[in-house]
């Protein structure tokens, strides 16, 4: 039996509705943000739950099918390019629009954005909708996701200095101990209670959901009461709509026409398009607790304005990847029949000779 996704909302609504829950946190944290005592309260549950959360992804994370998705070491090794290469440097060169069209708040905001892993779960669903490697897409955001543990700390702590971003070896020790450690625990512990996680997935989903919303209500009621909100106008969140969107088309036009010239079939070009151009918002808000402390409500905002973007556009994407697919399948099948046809009227000629 399928089961419903969370959040689910009627086909011809489109938007996230696990982003409408979001939204509806984050204001909540600008109507009742948590101060003094509740604010301490809140920073240790988010501690605890990020603990939780990135414990659950080592739980899940079966290490035969990652090892034997490393056959398609070409694909993965593109995606983590795209991921890890191409996002930050196309965020460094942003480095020009400030001051003018992003101020330095939001230009760290997307500079992180391009520094986190890529999605799992929207594009193996993007990849089966346009009937792509389904495969490959599970294992290139899983080795994503696990690359992005150890490389988006590492990179922060080299670009994100110069940015003003305000990161330390503190920031690494406590990416370490709040995610990486969690994560190998999870690892250790999956021939134990693997199983268990497996039955009780749909629980649990929403045990990782529910834990990200308490990172963002803890992020943006500091963000409210330290008053970082003021710095950021309706001007500006367009021009960061408009540099995101730009973006977005660059990284989608690289990974389909690159994945093309290093001569990947149409099914791993499908995954490498849809795994290569997404990030995550799932490991990016945990991280950014982590590393930007007060300020990563507003250090957030660029990722999760840039989620919605990228599934909105993916959706229409993978429909046409789809369509395309059918029309030619539907020529192949036929030009086949009327080989078939021509075969047999020559047979039938032959046999009356």
């Amino acid at each position: 039996m399928r089961r419903r996704p969370l959040f689910k909302l009627p086909a011809w609504l489109p938007v996230d509705g696990y982003l409408l829950a979001l939204v509806g946190t984050v204001a909540l944290a600008a109507l009742l943000p948590a101060r003094a005592a509740a604010a301490t309260a809140a920073d240790g549950a988010a501690t605890g739950a990020v603990a939780l959360l990135f414990f659950l992804y080592g739980a899940r994370l079966s290490t035969r099918e990652a090892m034997a998705g490393l056959r398609h070491w070409r694909l993965h090794l593109t995606v983590l390019a795209c991921t890890f290469a191409l996002f930050p440097v196309l965020g460094l060169a942003a480095r020009v629009l400030v001051p003018h069209v992003l101020p330095p708040t939001l230009y760290t905001g997307l500079l992180f954005l391009c520094l986190v892993p890529s999605t799992v779960q929207s594009s193996i669903a993007f990849t089966s909708i346009a009937r792509g490697n389904v495969a490959a897409a599970i294992c290139a955001g899983s080795f994503s996701s696990i690359a992005g543990i150890v490389l988006t700390p590492l990179l922060a702590g080299l670009v994100l200095h110069g940015a003003g971003g305000g990161f330390s070896a503190g920031s690494l020790l406590s990416i370490g101990c709040q995610l990486l450690l969690p994560f190998l625990a999870g690892q250790l512990l999956r021939p134990r209670i693997g199983s268990l996680v497996a039955r009780h997935r749909k629980a649990l989903g929403y045990v990782d959901r529910g834990s990200i919303l308490l990172v963002v209500y803890a992020a943006f009621s500091a963000g409210m009461v330290q008053g970082i909100w003021h710095q950021v106008t309706p001007l500006r969140l367009l021009c960061l709509l408009g540099v995101e969107a730009v973006l977005l088309a660059v990284m989608l036009t690289a990974t389909s026409y690159g994945s093309r010239r290093l001569g990947f079939p149409r099914e791993d070009r499908i995954a490498i398009t849809f795994a290569g151009s997404k990030k995550s918002l799932a490991a990016g808000l945990p991280m950014a607790s982590v590393l930007f402390g007060a300020q990563a409500g507003l250090m957030v905002l660029p990722l999760m304005l840039f989620h919605q973007m990228q599934l909105m556009v993916c959706a229409v994407l993978a429909k046409r990847y789809a369509a395309r697919t059918a029309t030619a399948t539907a020529t192949v099948t036929e030009e086949e029949k009327g080989k078939g046809k021509a075969w047999e009227r020559a047979s039938g000629s032959h046999r009356t000779w």
